[in-house]
């Protein structure tokens, strides 16, 4: 025995120590049931949330319904292929609005585009929309529609940006692969809805005002819609969020090949 302890106090020791281990066991009983619940409550949400995201349909570009045209022009261009990020790639959505089938509701304050179809869905596609001193809002129809535009710039645009007065139509020019001119009492707006050269910029608010689209996309949506097709623009802030049901989307979802 060592000096100082009998009998009485090894025993003590022995219990001190048992209820120390209990305890501890307990305590990482507590911490494990503890942590084990965060993770279970984690789980619970990522899958309510991968629930909610299966509401919209992603759309895959189908490049057999381009024209030879297109298809050699989208095979010259110079700029750069971003792809578009998920929110703003092209998908079929549930849409709660009242605006008519066959209508096109462009919703700037989140970049997207909407071509409003039967039985409350719409095709949705990520736009660029001019900053808000250069954005246009209000109610007009398609006047024209052009392939492959060329581009005439504005007074405006040729001060602002240093550009030449016309760019003809091809792969680079900034109009695009298709051109869709907005119009309003039956005068043109001078603000159009049109492919892009820059798909960087595919959700985000830039310098000039019009509506930009992918090459791609646009020539989804020239197809789709006709001359005098009803174009709602949404006022500053007048738009929905898209994680907010009043508009249209409910989350992501799988792909469609």
């Amino acid at each position: 025995m060592a000096a100082g302890f009998d009998d009485n106090g090894v025993n003590g020791i022995v219990a001190f120590g048992r209820w120390i281990g209990a305890a501890n066991a307990a305590f990482d009983w507590k911490c494990t049931m503890s942590s084990l619940k965060a993770k279970l409550g984690i789980l619970a949400a990522g899958l309510m949330l991968s629930g909610c995201m299966q509401a919209a349909t992603y759309e895959a570009t189908n490049t057999t319904n381009f024209k030879p045209r297109d298809k050699e022009l989208l095979a010259k261009v110079s700029y750069a292929k971003v792809a578009v990020a998920e929110p703003f790639r092209r998908a079929i959505v549930d849409y709660h609005r009242k605006e008519a089938p066959g209508s096109i509701v462009v919703d700037s304050d989140n970049h997207y585009l909407y071509l409003v179809l039967k039985d409350g869905k719409a095709i949705r596609y990520g736009i660029t929309v001019g900053e808000e001193a250069m954005a246009w809002s209000g109610i007009a129809k398609i006047g024209s529609k052009t392939e492959w535009p060329p581009w005439h710039p504005t007074k405006g645009e040729i001060e602002r940006l240093g550009v030449p007065t016309y760019v003809a139509p091809g792969p680079d020019n900034p109009m695009g692969s298709r051109a869709l001119y907005l119009y309003s009492g039956g005068k043109d707006t001078l603000f159009r809805i049109h492919g892009t050269n820059q798909p960087e910029y595919i959700g985000a608010s830039i310098s000039s005002g019009c509506i930009r689209m992918t090459n791609e996309d646009v020539i989804d949506l020239y197809d789709r819609v006709g001359l005098n097709t009803v174009v709602v623009v949404l006022e500053p802030k007048h738009g929905d969020s898209p994680f907010n049901s009043a508009l249209a989307l409910q989350g992501g979802g799988a792909n469609v090949q």
